[in-house]
């Protein structure tokens, strides 16, 4: 059980036992899966059985368009899970999941997590609940996307998103998952764009940033 505490802190086991988790694997016909930096881990058009659990490293949801261009739709990191609701919905992927750095994969079989297994097991219907909760999240987390894409500037964008992870770190001081890449990814739009309106907002005296970090001026 090398990724125990990784385990132990995720939300799908929440309230369940340490000594219950490795009943939990067997029952849920887990299996294990390193991937390599960029590596895709899943494919659109795939029909998958079991949904995914990061135990190492980071993983990102992408959509891609007939001309290549490329929406990073979500990610997730140790303790979290990917591709769910595809899995739940027994539908074909109609996106990517790509290894960001090196990683560790935990796939558990969708149909035994759903459903009791034959032999009793105590923890079950809390795994199912901790499950729905995280479904229910999910989906809050896609509609704040939706609000900042819906902003008519790129400007606007940018601010509803920076704004939006302050209060969510309950900071004017705080860091982002993204580097610019892929927070241009994350908000659909140009990079080059996106560098230039970070200089005019920092002149303005908006904000400061180096790197991933961002302060937020509380005089804006």
């Amino acid at each position: 059980m090398e990724y125990l505490k990784i385990l132990q802190s995720a939300p799908l086991f929440g309230q369940i036992k340490e000594e219950e988790i490795p009943g939990i694997l067997s029952c849920l016909s887990s299996r294990r899966v390193s991937c390599r930096k960029n590596e895709f881990i899943c494919r659109p058009g795939d029909l998958l059985s079991s949904v995914g659990l990061v135990l190492a490293g980071e993983v990102h949801i992408i959509k891609e368009d007939f001309w290549g261009n490329r929406t990073i739709l979500g990610k997730a990191e140790p303790g979290q899970l990917f591709a769910e609701s595809y899995a739940c919905a027994g539908r074909p992927l109609e996106v990517a999941v790509t290894a960001a750095c090196d990683s560790e994969i935990l796939f558990l079989d969708i149909r035994n997590l759903l459903n009791s297994c034959s032999r009793s097991c105590p923890f079950h219907q809390r795994l199912i609940q901790n499950f729905a909760g995280i479904l229910s999240r999910k989906n809050l987390m896609l509609t704040k996307k939706i609000e900042h894409m819906s902003r008519r500037s790129l400007r606007d964008k940018l601010l509803s998103y920076l704004s939006d992870e302050s209060a969510r770190q309950q900071s004017t001081s705080f860091s982002i998952p993204f580097n610019r890449q892929q927070l241009a990814d994350y908000l659909c739009v140009d990079r080059s764009a996106l560098s230039r309106e970070l200089s005019l907002l920092r002149e303005e005296g908006i904000l400061r940033y180096h790197k991933s970090h961002f302060e937020l001026s509380e005089n804006f």
